[in-house]
């Protein structure tokens, strides 16, 4: 075992921590960068890595990559790792705002191996956080044990890991290798024999739950595959001009400053901007590839539309789902033999920070303008969250449209309390 102090530990390298990453790098502050590590638990980063389908594509534009919409000169942009790489011309001759998944992805191991004063250690899982207190009692910093059994002491903590996936409570005990989420897919699917003629379903309405119903015509050849959407049909994303200004950064202001229950009114009504609906171009994709299969056969695949799965269970080799046609109340039977779970994410706070909430005895957990825990303003140590805070931030809070500026106020926050810091200690 080992024990590691730092400044700053941000955990998990996804697109959140890594514009944290860059921006205290570009901040001028060397000792704080030099002072700042990140945890990875993967051997490399990878991002949305279970569903990195060759054909997927980022639904969010380039432009709003780690860096662009805080300093668009920087040495981090997608641009600039795109002309690092040699394919810049045939990028632009694309003509397209929505990269590969998989580019991105790259994009971001590339920023990752590109920083040069803060630290990013792979192969490093947090398994528990305890918060360090002083005589007083004061939060002094935090302490995270690794699954390895290392330790890293730091002062300030970033929690940057994501959402938990949403496995529906009818869904729990059933067998691991017969039904996954959506987010372990590509983990998975290698192990589904592909020489013999099986029944998928997935299970929900959404880009995530329609990405792998497409994937699994080709991953699983010989295979029938059934979608179960509760609603009436799968729609599109909501793509107004209009609405996406709430994707802007400069309007987390303005929804942090609107009642609670306003914000919620809006939440709601954003649903179809980004959980709810697909992208335009691979919705009709997918009703062609429907069309085609209707006059040309065969018919593998079917979608059973406001339909909800009302039980499940094992029952030797096969999961039985009792499905519930909504219309009619009928429920019926269907045996499969693979179920994937296009549920999407637990929206409470992720099982990592309401754990430390238990610790810090907190009912409940409030974040300040700067993505900072309320723990008392005589921490010395500080807790951030990021990408969890919808509910006071705006739904871009879940999504890359906000990294740059989320990041560059997390950083004003650290260095201005460590600039107080200094003043009460001369």
């Amino acid at each position: 075992m080992t024990v590691q102090d730092v400044g700053v530990l941000a955990i998990g390298a996804g697109p959140a921590n890594l514009a944290l990453a860059v921006a205290i790098e570009e901040s001028g502050a060397r000792e704080l960068a030099a002072d700042t590590l990140v945890l990875e638990q993967h051997a490399d980063v990878k991002w949305q890595r279970g569903t990195l389908m060759p054909w997927a594509r980022s639904q969010v534009s380039f432009l709003k990559d780690l860096v662009t919409l805080r300093d668009p000169t920087s040495r981090f942009s997608f641009l600039s790792f795109l002309h690092d790489h040699g394919r810049l011309d045939e990028f632009v001759n694309l003509g397209t705002f929505h990269p590969y998944r998989w580019e991105m992805s790259d994009y971001l191991q590339w920023v990752a191996s590109s920083l040069e004063r803060v630290s990013v250690r792979y192969n490093a899982a947090a398994q528990r956080i305890e918060p360090v207190r002083g005589a007083d009692g004061v939060i002094t910093g935090w302490s995270v044990t690794l699954a390895n059994g290392d330790v890293v002491r730091c002062r300030d903590l970033v929690v940057g890991g994501g959402r938990d996936p949403h496995v529906p409570a009818v869904f729990e005990g059933l067998p691991a290798e017969k039904v996954l989420h959506s987010s372990r897919y590509l983990d998975r699917i290698g192990a589904v024999p592909k020489d013999r003629p099986l029944h998928a379903v997935v299970v929900g309405g959404a880009q995530s739950a329609a990405e792998i119903f497409y994937a699994l015509h080709s991953d699983l050849p010989d295979s029938r595959v059934t979608m179960v959407v509760r609603s009436i049909g799968l729609q599109n994303y909501q793509t107004s001009k209009f609405v996406n200004e709430a994707f802007f950064p400069s309007y987390v202001d303005e929804f942090y400053d609107t009642p609670e229950e306003v914000r919620a009114q809006i939440l709601d009504e954003m649903r179809f901007a980004n959980y709810a609906g697909l992208a335009p171009p691979f919705l009709d994709e997918l009703y062609t590839m429907l069309y085609q299969q209707k006059v040309l056969g065969p018919r593998r695949s079917s979608v059973r539309s406001m339909t909800e799965v009302v039980a499940a269970r094992a029952d030797g080799d096969e999961i039985v789902l009792d499905l519930r046609d909504r219309r009619t109340g009928k429920v019926d039977p269907v045996r499969c033999d693979l179920v994937v779970l296009g549920t999407g994410y637990d929206q409470r706070m992720p099982a990592m920070a309401r754990d430390l909430a238990d610790r810090l005895g907190l009912d409940d957990i409030a974040v300040s303008r700067q993505y900072r825990v309320d723990i008392g303003d005589a921490a010395w140590g500080a807790l951030y969250l990021q990408g969890v805070n919808e509910k006071t931030h705006g739904m871009s809070d879940s999504l890359i449209s906000v990294l740059a500026h989320r990041s560059q106020d997390i950083v004003n926050d650290l260095l201005a309390r460590r600039g107080a810091a200094e003043l009460r200690s001369a």
